[in-house]
């Protein structure tokens, strides 16, 4: 990776990790987990409730991802080394697949995801 800056180049790199994180967030939020825009809420009271509930369930997401990850099931690694699916998408996709058949594949608690450190 080459990040280029003219402005604190020692400090770029740290900058660069805090925005690639809040990326990751709105690519779960609109278009690899929620789809947040598809509801066209305009109403700031509305969208701020909006906001607070999938902040919630985004978290609730990537600590079951994180969980299984860890403790059942490791999530693959691609060829260049990076992960074949986010913890974040991990993590939804365990959840919708019990929430809709109701199926616990991996014989978990769904509330054992909080003690993992």
């Amino acid at each position: 990776m080459i990040i280029v800056s003219y402005n604190k180049p020692e400090e770029a790199l740290e900058y660069y990790r805090e925005r690639r994180q809040i990326e990751t967030l709105f690519k779960a939020l609109k278009s690899s987990g929620f789809h947040i825009e598809d509801t066209h809420v305009t109403q700031l009271d509305r969208l701020e409730k909006l906001f607070m509930l999938t902040m919630i369930a985004f978290v609730w997401c990537y600590k079951i991802g994180d969980f299984v990850d860890r403790k059942i099931k490791p999530i693959t690694f691609k060829k260049h080394g990076r992960r074949a699916v986010s913890v974040f998408k991990y993590g939804l996709d365990w959840l919708s697949n019990w929430l809709l058949t109701g199926f616990n594949n991996l014989n978990i608690n769904l509330m054992d995801f909080l003690l993992c450190t």
